[in-house]
């Protein structure tokens, strides 16, 4: 077994905290899967420096757990209904500092070579904390008290793979991003003898996308949970890399002739939406005149204007682009795949997009309070039929810049051994040079047995890089991809 310690992280100033604090369970944290997070920070690291490294990450999250509260504790029922982070005065989360420097396992050159491939890794049980791996299970349900957070600081040959495990209830990844910045703050701060940085309090407040509980009797049930739809396949995760001078391209193509504004964004999602429908439809031969099931997550912190909230409001804070339900006419799989030109396609992705609003989502949420058991109302991507999408993009994170002092990530995985077809991550791009071609990367979860046509073909090629399997699903046997 490597050598580790383990580390009961006690918020700075605990012993003055009150018996209990709780921190109800929002709303809108109800709508997210019932999972652990589970991402991995990549530090390039001298041998000399990693011995203080471990420690200025336990002082830095000695301050993070004492602004950041809801992560210290466990999600418990409430009397009066729903949940809450409950944290004890005696709370604590889980520090594992573990040694992997045998060549046993990879080093930092090499996981750099594979593009920080979850594969290069291996079991993943050995890097995390278990059981708070991705993917829905019994540990993850709210009913069941589960762990809110825990954190492994793995030094391996030249370097620290650093994980952050979060119940995703407790945050989306821009407040897991927002928590990341003020860690990295504070690691800094602790480094360089300089003023901490800034925590507002108002950074719990939630009650932006809380509704009020409702009396039993005016609740409704609400549908079952959602299970994985029966002709879902095998999945695997596959990295691709957009150029930035490839993304201009795109752009450029998706521009209308009256010169309407589009983004980059629009132009590579239309892109991915009619590829990858294009190489699926003769495996799963949709009816052509039928319409696709497309969802993206937005982040609602630079959406709400009434009030205005902090960008590093912890929680999910986001909402979504549903096709099925966004007030916009969705394209039929035959106009996805050519009969549509691509401009009109990208300016599809921009009305979804736009059509995200706060006064939507309060809409929405109103009607989600009124549910008794709103758990079942997530939206499980692989519970649609195959060719079905769910978008999340991260190119905000910016983890890149985060400075902790003794290091700062040149970039981080969100790691995972379960894979749910249709999700597409999209990942900020890597420090390069300032004159780097370097664009966003993307994780592709898709069919196991359908990956080699994707990866091969021309037409997807001339845009996107291979990069390499990134996860497989560990049910399955090893990619040969």
């Amino acid at each position: 077994m490597p050598e580790q310690q383990v580390y009961r992280i006690h918020p700075l100033g605990w012993e003055n905290d009150p018996e209990e604090e709780r921190f109800k369970v929002t709303t809108l944290d109800y709508l997210s899967v019932q999972t652990y997070n589970n991402y991995a920070l990549f530090f390039r690291l001298d041998d000399r420096d990693k011995h203080n490294a471990a420690e200025v990450l336990k002082a830095g999250l000695e301050r993070t757990l004492s602004q950041a509260r809801h992560l210290c504790g466990t999600i418990e029922k409430d009397s009066t209904g729903g949940h809450s982070f409950c944290k004890k005065k005696d709370s604590t989360v889980e520090l594992i500092v573990q040694w992997l420097e045998s060549e046993k396992y990879p080093s930092f050159d090499e996981m750099e070579q594979s593009h920080f491939s979850t594969v290069k890794l291996g079991n993943l049980s050995t890097w995390s904390v278990p059981p708070m791996t991705y993917g829905e299970k019994p540990e993850a349900n709210p009913d069941n008290s589960p762990v809110v957070a825990a954190y492994k600081a793995n030094f391996v040959r030249g370097g620290l793979v650093f994980i952050m495990h979060h119940h995703h209830y407790s945050n989306d990844v821009m407040g897991w991003a927002g928590l990341t910045h003020q860690l990295a703050g504070n690691c800094y701060a602790t480094v360089n003898k300089t003023p901490f940085p800034d925590w507002d309090p108002k950074n719990l407040d939630r009650s932006r996308v809380t509704k009020p509980e409702p009396p039993e009797e005016a609740k409704v049930d609400g549908p079952s949970a959602p299970e994985r739809h029966l002709e879902q396949r095998t999945g695997i995760s596959l990295l691709f890399h957009l150029p930035k001078s490839k993304a201009a391209k795109l752009k450029r193509l998706a521009t209308p002739e009256d010169g309407t504004w589009v983004s980059t964004y629009d132009a590579f999602s239309a892109f991915i939406f009619r590829h990858l429908t294009r190489l699926r439809a003769p495996v799963f031969k949709p009816d052509m005149s039928s319409s696709l099931f497309w969802v993206e997550a937005a982040d609602m912190r630079r959406r709400f204007h009434s009030p205005k909230v902090l960008p590093r409001l912890q929680g999910n804070i986001m909402s979504a682009a549903i096709s099925a339900t966004a007030p916009v006419t969705a394209p039929t799989v035959s106009e996805v795949i050519s009969d549509w030109p691509f401009w009109r396609l990208a300016a599809y992705i921009r009305a979804l997009t736009n059509s995200v609003t706060q006064e939507n989502l309060d809409a929405m949420l109103d009607l989600v309070a009124m549910v008794r058991d709103k758990s079942t109302l997530n939206i499980r991507i692989d519970a649609q039929p195959p060719m079905s999408i769910l978008q999340t993009d991260h190119r905000d994170a910016n983890i890149t810049a985060a400075d902790f002092g003794f290091g700062t990530p040149i970039t981080y995985r969100h790691l995972l051994d379960r894979m749910t077809n249709g999700v597409i991550v999209i990942y900020p791009p890597r420090v390069t040079a300032k004159d780097s071609n370097e664009g966003c990367e993307f994780a592709i979860f898709y069919e196991k047995n359908l990956a080699q046509t994707l990866i091969d073909d021309p037409e997807w090629n001339e845009y996107f890089e291979y990069r390499g399997v990134d996860a497989i699903d560990a049910g399955s046997s090893k990619p040969s991809c």
